[in-house]
């Protein structure tokens, strides 16, 4: 018998919500692949399990499944009891007994008796037949794979659907599976590489499998709005990975096709800046970042504006590395990283009190670096 849904998670029919999320969460530790070392089995049997709780786990969809279940046994019973039945007329076994033999009346005829005739020669097959046979055969597997082509395609956009559900849940597990499912099916289904990508880069921190996906992804993206977010994530990726002159050349190329991405210039920006060292480079970027960001509308990240005062501070622009970092303390008076960083600028401009001063407002908001800094320069 195959198992259903609650054979699966090992639990009854009923089971409550809480059960139900107990067993998935034991058996997604239990069976997860990374700790079989890759097994497919394993894998096979954590995809199964993340299913089946899609299913049990939302309360209609589940209600459903049950009403599925009770029609198969319903069917089940029916066909079971049709086989029990047996008609009167009918034998043991079920069938009729075969009529007897028949009376053999006479001996077989002789030679004399028999009559032969000639068996024409069969016509062989002309050049038609076999074009029109190679034809039929022809349809029919052009008719078989267009049929499975549907078909793959249909399935994948329903897992698709249903990844996107659990990926707006924060179901990270879930939509995982389903876009796995959903690439198993279509391979080159750019939308849930995209997906996929998305979930090994910000949840798991996979850089390697995210960079995959999205280089994918990449292989069929039309819009130059697409390609240019598509290379921005691998950009991401390649920084994350360590690979800083690669992340700059596909943030380059990123910006090339859209030069509206103010995240593309603040990412770029600050590979320049701690990677590269190349620090006037790092303040354009950072400064087009955020302009472009103050035009949108949005607030400005403290942590870039942050990141553009320590250029100019590398570049000895200390007016700008000041205004920058009182920028950032109006927005967040404790900010102790920024406290310390204006201890360095008054270090740098010679006003050794003024530093001392900022190092121990960064220690008492708890910034450890200061604490050194304190110690070494401060009586």
């Amino acid at each position: 018998m195959s198992q259903n849904h609650y054979h699966v998670l090992g639990i009854a029919a009923t089971a409550t919500a809480t059960d139900v999320k107990r067993a998935y969460k034991r058996l997604a530790v239990e069976l997860h692949p990374d700790k079989h070392g890759g097994s497919a089995l394993y894998e096979e049997r954590f995809k199964a399990v993340a299913v089946a709780y899609g299913v049990l786990g939302d309360p209609q969809r589940r209600a459903a499944y049950d009403q599925q279940l009770r029609q198969a046994a319903q069917r089940a019973a029916e066909q079971q009891r049709q086989q029990q039945y047996r008609a009167p007329t009918q034998h043991v076994y079920g069938v009729p007994m075969p009529p007897p033999a028949p009376l053999r009346t006479r001996r077989p005829a002789g030679s004399g008796e028999r009559h032969y005739r000639t068996i024409p020669k069969q016509r062989r097959f002309t050049r038609r037949d076999y074009l029109l046979t190679f034809g039929l055969l022809a349809a029919i597997l052009a008719f078989v794979l267009g049929g499975k082509l549907i078909m793959d395609h249909v399935t994948a956009v329903s897992n698709y659907e249903d990844g996107l559900r659990a990926y707006r849940r924060a179901r990270w597990s879930a939509a995982h599976a389903y876009f796995t499912q959903a690439l198993h099916f279509k391979p080159e289904f750019g939308a849930a590489l995209r997906r996929r990508g998305e979930i090994e880069q910000l949840i798991n921190r996979d850089y390697a499998a995210a960079r995959a996906d999205y280089e994918a992804a990449l292989t069929d993206a039309e819009p130059a709005a697409e390609r240019a977010h598509l290379l921005f994530r691998v950009g991401q990726c390649l920084a994350g990975l360590g690979e800083a002159d690669a992340a700059e050349q596909s943030f380059t190329v990123s910006l090339a096709l859209d030069s509206t991405q103010s995240t593309a210039w603040l990412a770029r920006g600050e590979v320049r800046l701690f990677e590269q060292q190349t620090f006037t480079k790092a303040a354009e970027d950072l400064t087009t970042g955020l302009r472009l960001r103050t035009r949108a509308g949005r607030p400005l990240p403290l942590k870039y504006l942050t990141y553009r005062g320590l250029a100019y501070y590398k570049m000895q622009d200390l007016t700008q590395a000041r205004a920058d970092y009182r920028q950032v303390l109006e927005a967040n008076p404790k900010n102790g990283q920024v406290h310390f960083l204006l201890g360095r600028l008054a270090q740098q401009e010679g006003n050794p009190s003024a530093a001392c001063e900022f190092f121990e407002r960064a220690v008492r908001l708890g910034y450890a670096y200061a604490d050194e800094a304190r110690r070494q320069n401060c009586p």
